[in-house]
């Protein structure tokens, strides 16, 4: 037991392996008691950061407790600087590259909870993807950076050098990092969300997809439309699924020999009709003025549902009720006339007007 190997005697060898297995199976025991427990109260709890925790812990590499137990059992032995520095600066990069994973598992377990719940709540489906990439993309630069800075790298060099590569890189790449800002922004100020149905310039469709750099819209006719999202903020868009009222105005024209006291009772038969709408709110009913070939009547109603179908069905029986009003009041509908009146004498032809020496001549 006192021969001496390596600096140290064969009592301190084995004392060092004994403290070494002891921490290591202490720490496996403690991450399966730990996650065991957690997982009880994630089983009766509602929040989702004991499931997060809990993914995090269950992450916990075996390999890193071994570096961990052999690093504890080597400070019971007397090692050369060197080789205690080494030993030192492995045990704290294996412990940074587990603090890494941990985080990754804890996003990984948060940007699934999103996606289960998409079909509830689209923002999550639409703000998980880019969160989740810019997240992780951070968090292992981060780990990066302090492992170079515990292996004796100058990061303060590395990080200016960096920066100036990584305006190089900037202005070669604008249009990409310019589509990744404006995907950050819809993630962030939500002007529409996955599910939702959009008008863009003179396309329309449903959003099925916002990524780091498209939009991609499901159009109408079946086609998929995609868009770069950089593109798509500066152009002017409609969120139709953000729709709470309608507003609807039509005209009605009637013919010239209406009598004028039809004309004073349209506007009340008009309000009349569109009142008795389920879910509408009349705005006003005016005849608005006589027009080439026409008197001119408008109606202006809000209908209070974003529905379009149902808003389509109430609009079909306000038409269908004015022809039947109008039918039996015995108004008639005007339509484009022309009537033509010749001068001098000179006998009426339709479509023929006498020229200037009172001759009949083609109009």
């Amino acid at each position: 037991m006192h021969h001496v190997f390596f600096g140290n005697t064969v009592y301190q060898w084995l004392s060092a392996l004994g403290v070494a297995l002891v921490v290591m199976l202490s720490l496996w025991l403690i991450k399966h008691v730990l996650v065991r427990r957690l997982g009880v109260i994630a089983a009766r709890t509602a929040t989702r950061l004991d499931d997060v925790a809990v993914a995090a812990l269950e992450s916990t590499k075996l390999l890193v407790m071994a570096v961990i137990g052999l690093y504890a059992g080597s400070l019971m032995l007397v090692l050369p600087e060197g080789v205690r520095v080494i030993v030192t600066r492995t045990a704290i990069t294996i412990g940074l590259v587990q603090g890494a994973i941990w985080g990754n598992a804890a996003l990984r377990s948060w940007l699934q909870q999103y996606y289960e719940n998409r079909a509830t709540d689209p923002a999550r489906a639409t703000s998980a993807a880019a969160v989740g990439f810019i997240a992780r993309m951070v968090l292992w630069v981060v780990i990066l950076l302090m492992i170079l800075d515990n292996l004796g790298v100058n990061i303060t060099t590395l990080v200016a050098s960096l920066g100036i590569g990584g305006i190089a890189v900037a202005l070669a790449v604008q249009n990409i990092l310019g589509d990744l800002f404006a995907s950050l922004s819809i993630v962030l100020d939500k002007p529409f969300v996955i599910g939702d149905f959009i008008v863009v310039d003179k396309y329309l469709g449903t959003v099925e997809y916002v990524g780091l750099k498209t939009t991609r819209i499901r159009s109408l006719g079946g086609e998929q439309l995609v868009f770069s999202n950089a593109d798509l903020l500066k152009s002017r868009l409609q969120n139709m699924s953000r729709l709470e009222t309608r507003r609807a105005a039509f005209t009605v024209s009637v013919t010239y020999d209406t009598p004028a006291a039809t004309l004073r009772a349209i506007p009340a038969m008009l309000a009349e009709i569109v009142k008795a709408q389920p879910k509408t709110r009349l705005d006003r009913s005016h005849f608005t003025g006589v027009g080439a070939s026409s008197m001119n009547f408008e109606v202006v109603y809000f209908y209070e549902s974003p529905d379009y179908l149902a808003f389509m069905d109430v609009q079909q029986e306000i038409w269908l009720r004015i022809v039947e009003r109008f039918d039996a009041e015995g108004i008639e509908y005007a339509y484009p006339t022309q009537t033509l009146q010749v001068r001098n004498g000179a006998k009426e032809i339709p479509g023929i007007t006498p020229d200037a020496g009172g001759a009949p001549a083609a109009s």
